[in-house]
């Protein structure tokens, strides 16, 4: 099945997210990582999948939906709701953003402090001592 084509027909904006769910298919629970999430379907990443058309009931937490598998494509898989879940229930399984500090690219100034006696002198000894090196030695 063509990934594009199932992108162009769904009808509700979908969350990404990366979470832990499950699916229950003929009294096995499959462990499956939730992708993405709508009030209407899910995408689901697992080993043993059922096959398109299976009747599953999808779990993460406390949301318990009736759906059908509309789609299998390797270790992915669309999952269908029964009935659209309320946009609270879809909101409550999506995590808020952590906040990131904001990245600064900058330079450190230089610091700017009086020399010592000493440190002049040296400092004037390198700049004015010519190099007894001469090319060709």
């Amino acid at each position: 099945m063509n990934q594009s084509s199932i992108t162009q027909n769904r009808q509700t904006r979908r969350s990404n997210v990366l979470l832990a769910a499950s699916i229950e298919a003929l009294g096995a629970v499959i462990p499956v990582k939730l992708r993405n999430l709508s009030t209407e379907g899910a995408l689901i990443e697992g080993n043993g999948l059922p096959v398109e058309g299976s009747e599953v009931l999808f779990r993460r937490n406390e949301l318990s939906v009736s759906s059908r598998v509309a789609w299998v494509l390797g270790k992915q898989a669309g999952v269908a709701f029964r009935e659209p879940i309320p946009q609270e229930d879809v909101l409550r399984n999506i995590p808020s953003p952590r906040y990131r500090a904001p990245l600064i690219f900058r330079r450190d100034g230089l610091a700017v402090r009086k020399l010592s006696a000493d440190e002049r002198r040296l400092a004037e000894s390198w700049a004015w001592t010519p190099s007894r090196n001469t090319l060709g030695e």
